[in-house]
């Protein structure tokens, strides 16, 4: 428990809960490059998928349900990059700026870990002060870029790529 906040494997009958916070990202921020809602019939496959690869999805809670999720998976599919993931976390939009996110990363980066992975990957909208902060705080730096690589709410977006060591 970290202030009132669990951090566990999700399960199944969870993904309701992963799949309202990750379609408000989309419709919301532009922390998803993706302006398409995804469906439950969608996260169920996402869900099994990381499973069957062996990664982990993990959910944290408080009294009101699911307050945000996170997970990693292959950072490239090719033979020599099995040992660098990038991860992905989402926080409920009136859970933000609490410490959701800082725990589920710190969660993820110990899986990682145990799992022998030797580098962390993520990929931040370069206008995400807030996130890029926070990886700043848990050891990750910059490593590249990307201008104008995506294109969401009628502007161009850029994408930085950050690492962290593991």
């Amino acid at each position: 428990m970290n202030g009132g906040i669990a951090i566990a494997p999700a399960t199944g009958a969870q993904l309701p809960e992963i799949l309202a916070i990750y379609n408000e990202v989309i419709r919301n921020t532009t922390a998803v490059y993706s302006d398409t809602e995804v469906t439950l019939e969608d996260r169920e496959k996402w869900f099994n998928g990381k499973g069957a690869q062996g990664f982990p999805v993990l959910v944290a809670t408080d009294s009101s349900g699911v307050v945000g999720f996170g997970t990693f998976g292959e950072f490239r599919p090719w033979a020599c990059y099995r040992h660098s993931v990038e991860h992905s976390v989402h926080v409920r939009a009136d859970r933000r700026r609490r410490g959701v996110g800082r725990a589920l990363v710190l969660a993820l980066i110990d899986a990682a870990a145990a799992m022998h992975k030797h580098v962390m990957i993520a990929g931040i909208d370069a206008e995400n002060v807030t996130s890029i902060s926070l990886h700043e705080s848990l050891g990750f730096e910059t490593v590249g870029h990307f201008r104008e690589v995506g294109r969401k709410f009628g502007r161009w977006l850029d994408l930085k790529f950050m690492q962290r060591l593991i």
